[in-house]
């Protein structure tokens, strides 16, 4: 530790020298690390791509259209509106206004949300993000889904849609004025995160605020700083 310390005393940039190398490295098998994932997400979409033939539909115009044969079958699996309700756990039923009273605050966030980054995102130079893009509503097309199953199934597609739209509006916020990872592990971090400064690394993170001037986008990664 003493000749450590002694070393760095005498020849201070060879410490400079020998960070900057080893961030070299990190940043490097990050973005080795990222190309991987992205990899493996497009062999996943191959994959889906190879059961969506399985399950004898296809997508057409963004909309999964089925044969007829499989269209029938699926009417005869509908439950129908009574039987469903019927069949209902009490518990199921005394829940759902529960379940339901969370479209205020869903409805409040979106307004908030999408007025915010409207105001905030072009003076700082982000580009905004899409918010039709987070919202999918195609469940409804299913034939083996009754009424309320539709519209159960559109609620699940508008909050959890309306999630995915705030992390991203979130993490283009965090990536624009905070880009430093966390002490901890963070558990399912977006997909910009990696690309932080890390904790406790000062100079790459000035680094990163000075280099904001380029728009934060979809898909665009924060310049990559090597110290």
């Amino acid at each position: 530790m003493a000749t450590t310390l002694v070393w760095t005393e005498c020849f201070p940039g060879s410490s400079r020298a020998s960070d900057g190398k080893w961030n070299n490295g990190m940043n490097q098998n990050i973005e080795t690390l990222i190309a991987t994932i992205k990899s493996l997400e497009s062999e996943l979409e191959a994959e889906l791509a190879v059961r969506r033939v399985q399950l004898q539909y296809k997508l057409e115009g963004g909309r999964a259209l089925f044969d007829r044969e499989i269209l029938r079958a699926h009417r005869r699996l509908r439950v129908g509106f009574v039987r469903y309700v019927v069949n209902a756990g009490i518990l199921h039923i005394v829940t759902a206004p529960v379940i339901y009273s969370l479209i205020i605050p869903f409805v409040l966030l979106d307004l908030f949300v999408t007025v915010y980054q409207l105001v905030c995102f072009p003076v700082y130079g982000i580009e905004r993000v899409k918010r039709s893009d987070y919202f999918i509503f195609d469940r409804y097309h299913l034939a083996y889904l009754n009424t309320i199953e539709k519209i159960n199934c559109a609620y699940c597609s508008y909050g959890n849609g309306l999630l995915a739209y705030t992390r991203e509006v979130g993490s283009r916020t965090e990536q624009y004025w905070c880009p430093i990872k966390h002490a901890r592990h963070v558990i399912a971090a977006h997909e910009r995160y990696n690309l932080y400064a890390d904790y406790g690394d000062a100079a790459a993170f000035r680094q990163k605020l000075d280099r904001r001037v380029a728009p934060v986008s979809e898909g665009s990664h924060p310049p990559d700083v090597s110290v």
